[in-house]
């Protein structure tokens, strides 16, 4: 999907999360090419308040992404 479509599907899914999944999982737009995705959830991880929803599209090749969820890493 374009990156419009994905930021209409990423706040579906906000929207739809409830509260514990909203606390317990980051839900971003990544570029739907496995490597790329792969870098931007890299990246993404080491510093998650320095990326919004444009982030993505620097490393997106062919502007075609999804929207994932995955588990955050809770400090201890």
């Amino acid at each position: 999907m374009n990156h419009k479509e994905a930021l209409k599907h990423k706040k579906e899914s906000e929207q739809n999360a409830d509260e514990s999944v909203a606390k317990l999982f980051h839900i971003v737009i990544t570029p739907a090419n496995t490597d790329e995705s792969a870098k931007f959830i890299e990246d993404f991880l080491k510093s998650p308040e320095s990326f919004d929803d444009e982030s993505c599209k620097k490393y997106s090749s062919d502007d075609d992404y999804e929207v994932v969820s995955f588990k955050k890493e809770i400090a201890d």
